[in-house]
C-alpha cells in the first residue's frame, strides 16, 4: 500500500515546508485558533520585522494554508483548514503503513524458528 494524497508532489512539498518553520507554525496556531488578525497585529507578536512575517505569510499563503484579504487598509490573515486536514490526512495514510508493515514483521518474529537442516 502506498500512502496518496489529493495534493501533488509540489504542494506537499510546499505545505511541510510551510510547516517546517515554527513561526510559521505559530501564525498557523493563531489563526487556526480563529483569530483572525492582520499582518500588522501578527508581526507585533514577534522580535522580527513586519517584512519577515510578511514573507512567513506568503509562504503560508503559497502552501495554502492561510489566506489574506483586504479589510479597509489592513491585510487579515485566515487559516485554512481544508488544507491542514489534507496534510493530517497524508500523515495518517503514512501512520497506517508503518503500522501495518511493524505489524507484518511482529508476525514473521513471533514465528516459531525452524532448524536449519
Amino acid at each position: 500500500m502506498v500512502a496518496r494524497s489529493p495534493l501533488s508532489d509540489a504542494e506537499l512539498d510546499r505545505l511541510f515546508r510551510a510547516l517546517a518553520d515554527s513561526t510559521r507554525r505559530d501564525i498557523v496556531a493563531r489563526v487556526m485558533a480563529g483569530e483572525q488578525a492582520s499582518v500588522s497585529v501578527l508581526a507585533s507578536r514577534y522580535d522580527m520585522s513586519f517584512a519577515a512575517v510578511q514573507k512567513h505569510v506568503a509562504v503560508l499563503e503559497e502552501a495554502g494554508l492561510v489566506t489574506k484579504h483586504s479589510q479597509g487598509r489592513e491585510r487579515i490573515v485566515r487559516g485554512n483548514p481544508e488544507q491542514l486536514a489534507r496534510a493530517r490526512e497524508l500523515l495518517l495514510q503514512l501512520e497506517h503503513l508503518w503500522v501495518e508493515r511493524f505489524s507484518q514483521l511482529d508476525a514473521i518474529l513471533a514465528e516459531p524458528r525452524r532448524p536449519k537442516r
